[in-house]
């Protein structure tokens, strides 16, 4: 067996804080970036999503000839109303999808004030108006 030397044994103390202080600054860098990119994902989604659900409506009402009544709501998209004998969905296939990225469901008002049917999340805080990620994110 060959004995090692004094010097070849490991790393000293003191490259090991120089690493640990070269780790923290990465994190305090990166981290704050990764939280905003996450945040603004959730909005991104939100709107995507709501395109989506705008479009199926679109698909409801070429077959109805209608949008869905307020009593209705989006669940006409997933199952058909009662009342209803031209319906020919499902339109979305999971009624999952009905829900934004913070888990509340999505609004919908007919007629909308940014059009015929506004689809819309009211963000992260759940209530109108909002900047950031708590802001309202609609089809519009």
């Amino acid at each position: 067996m060959k004995i090692r030397d004094r010097n070849e044994r490991g790393f000293t103390l003191i490259e090991l804080l120089v690493v640990l202080a070269i780790l923290g600054l990465l994190a305090a860098i990166v981290g704050p970036q990764v939280i905003r990119y996450l945040g603004s994902s959730r909005t991104q989604t939100a709107q995507i999503q709501s395109k989506n659900i705008a479009a199926a409506l679109e698909l409801f009402k070429l077959d109805t000839g209608r949008y869905p009544t307020a009593e209705e709501g989006l669940a006409s998209l997933v199952k058909a109303p009662s009342s209803d004998t031209t319906w020919n969905g499902p339109y979305i296939a999971d009624a999952a999808a009905l829900k934004d990225p913070w888990g509340k469901p999505y609004l919908f008002k007919s007629p909308g004030d940014h059009g015929e049917a506004d689809v819309y999340s009211l963000g992260s805080d759940g209530a109108a108006g909002g900047t950031g990620e708590a802001k309202d994110v609609g089809n519009w």
